[in-house]
């Protein structure tokens, strides 16, 4: 389902506004892609309001929502009775996970203009957190209204009738959710947890059950059930949950530990049982349906409340790092993943995960030392070896990195479906340094591998195995319908709709290859490459003029080192007879 954001009343923006003010979540916000350092014990407050809150500004464009919230805290300080300071200020602690300020600016929100629902749903979850029920149910009940506030305050206040002990009433409040399946399934899976943990496990079974038929594909709901059948002494029926969910992704680390621990005939115990965790469920479960949906503002804002009410919560936990990332707040995003439960089976991940996000602030060598150190720890621990591979292969350290894949695929007794990545990668690199025929195994043992239902991703596999080929002018008419199909998969992809025409080029193929060149251009205009390649086509076809346009705009884009020096020759002498002489390096979106 969607989650549509709360909409705040009065002086202040809405919510949306506010969030996108320091997320920079608007296209052009991170032109360049570079990562946001947080450092705000080092920082200055200024001396004015508006400087305060200037700089506020430019921290949120940056997507610095820590050093945003430090500026905005001394902006609020200068002007305590602006409620567009006080609410910008509210979203801005909440997203950074500045908890206490955040429920500080809430309640100052709240006796200004008592129907502003975000503040109402933060002042409500506190209100859980310390077990007063009957006031949480206050502040939800005047919240917002609308879908997304009607389902949040209605699974919220039914877990705050559980917390008080009735049960029946916190049922009564569910059932009101009717209609949609999203409601249905919300309902059930909720009513389900909440007889649990009453001791009710025929009807527990019941309910949760018919949630788990309506969607098998949520990992959340499929390890809960799993462990509702387990606790209740159907071990086998777990074993069957557990591996219907592998079948479709195999090899998670949930599903894994749980497969291990059923087979063991281990008790798996509750992931829910207080309404504190019931409540940070409800939080976690809308913001997974908010982010697979593109809803990041709304999501991050919901992981937050969770993680405060449940710190043990590691799915929300991992969700939130990983928005944090794409965000481009990956410092953020590694004192998220550090917070990971020592016991969880997404622990080894939490820590992968970290350090990548190293790697992303440009820490290569802490990036480095820190997955050795895990593979030191966790010597058959694949998925670090195989991260480890990739930092290489970002560095375009492409020996090592093939090295590293080598130990990785070394570990797997019989390479799967969840394995293909490893052998597109190991492609990669030993394409770079010239290996090719073990090279073109790789690509081919990935594509075999590779599940149908991954259409883009299988689109990348055949766009570098196609282009690779055509390169080497080897099987011309199986690279061009690889190619072909790669451009289907994936129509909006401007690398991959450039290397179809790159490879009509080097074919000798002129019309066909402007017309997919020109497609590409379309779909990315500020390509270096794209214009460079483009650039080429014209002056075959004879439109020189054209040609030295788009060499000059390919200049002015920050080439890489070695093509801007071709490209500068061409912009001088134009190309030489052979179609090949001068090419540049084709962008084969190599992952």
């Amino acid at each position: 389902m969607t989650i549509v954001t709360f909409r705040l009343r009065g002086r202040g923006p809405s919510t949306a506004v506010a969030l996108v003010f320091f997320l920079a979540l608007q296209a052009g916000a991170s032109a360049q892609g570079a990562a946001a350092t947080r450092t705000t014990e080092q920082l200055e407050p200024a001396d004015s309001l508006e400087g305060n809150y200037l700089a506020a500004i430019v921290a949120g464009a940056g997507r610095d929502l820590g050093a945003a919230s430090v500026y905005l805290r001394e902006a609020i300080k200068g002007d305590p009775l602006n409620n567009d300071l006080l609410e910008r200020g509210f979203v801005a602690f909440l997203a950074d996970g500045a908890m206490s300020d955040a429920f500080r600016a809430a309640d100052k929100l709240i006796q200004r203009d008592p129907s502003n629902g975000l503040a109402q749903l933060a002042v409500g979850i506190r209100a859980i957190k310390q077990k007063s029920y009957q006031t949480a149910r206050g502040h939800l009940q005047r919240g917002g209204r609308g879908r997304a506030a009607d389902i949040t305050a209605t699974l919220l206040s039914a877990w705050a009738y559980a917390g008080s002990g009735q049960t029946n009433k916190a049922l009564e409040t569910l059932d009101r959710l009717k209609g949609e399946a999203s409601y249905n399934l919300f309902r059930d899976y909720h009513a389900g947890l909440i007889l649990d943990i009453a001791g009710r496990k025929v009807d527990a079974e019941k309910r949760l059950k018919s949630a788990y038929d309506a969607e098998k594909t949520t990992l959340r709901l499929v390890d809960l059930w799993a462990r509702l059948q387990a606790r209740n002494g159907n071990y086998d029926g777990a074993a069957a949950t557990y591996g219907e969910f592998d079948r479709l992704l195999p090899n998670h680390p949930i599903v894994r530990d749980g497969l291990a621990r059923v087979a063991a005939r281990e008790p798996l115990a509750r992931q829910v049982g207080t309404a504190q965790q019931g409540a940070a469920e409800v939080l976690y479960g809308l913001a997974s349906a908010g982010n697979r949906q593109g809803d990041e503002a709304a999501a991050l804002l919901y992981l937050r409340l969770a993680i405060y009410l449940d710190p043990s919560h590691d799915l929300a936990i991992l969700t939130l790092g990983d928005i944090l990332e794409r965000s481009k707040q990956p410092e953020d995003a590694v004192a998220v993943y550090d917070k990971m439960p020592a016991t969880s089976p997404l622990r080894p991940n939490a820590e992968i995960q970290a350090g990548l996000a190293l790697e992303t602030l440009g820490k290569s060598e802490e990036s480095i030392k820190h997955l050795q150190a895990l593979i030191t720890e966790r010597p058959d621990d694949v998925d670090a070896l195989s991260a480890l591979g990739n930092v290489y292969r970002t560095r375009k350290l492409f020996t090592e990195a093939a090295e590293t894949y080598d130990k990785a695929i070394a570990k797997l007794a019989v390479p799967g479906r969840a394995n293909w990545d490893l052998f597109y990668f190991r492609g990669i690199a030993r394409e770079r340094i010239k290996r090719w025929p073990e090279a073109e195994a790789d690509l081919r043992k990935a594509l075999e591998l590779m599940p149908e239902p991954l259409g883009r991703e299988r689109a990348l596999v055949l766009n570098y195995l196609g282009y690779s080929l055509v390169d080497q002018h080897l099987k011309l008419d199986e690279a061009l319908s690889m190619l072909r199909r790669a451009v289907e998969l994936r129509p909006r992809d401007g690398y991959i709709t450039d290397s179809l025409g790159w490879a009509y080029y080097r074919l000798g193929r002129y019309d066909d290859a402007s017309r997919e060149l020109e497609r590409a251009m379309e779909l990315r205009p500020s390509d270096p490459v794209i214009n460079d390649h483009l650039g080429d086509v014209y002056w075959r076809t004879g439109r020189k003029l054209e040609a030295t346009f788009q060499w000059n705009a390919a200049r002015d884009l920050s080439p890489e080192p070695e093509d801007l020096v071709k490209i500068k020759q061409k912009i001088e002498r134009g190309l030489e007879d052979s179609p090949s002489a001068n090419a540049a390096e084709p962008k084969k979106d190599g992952g």
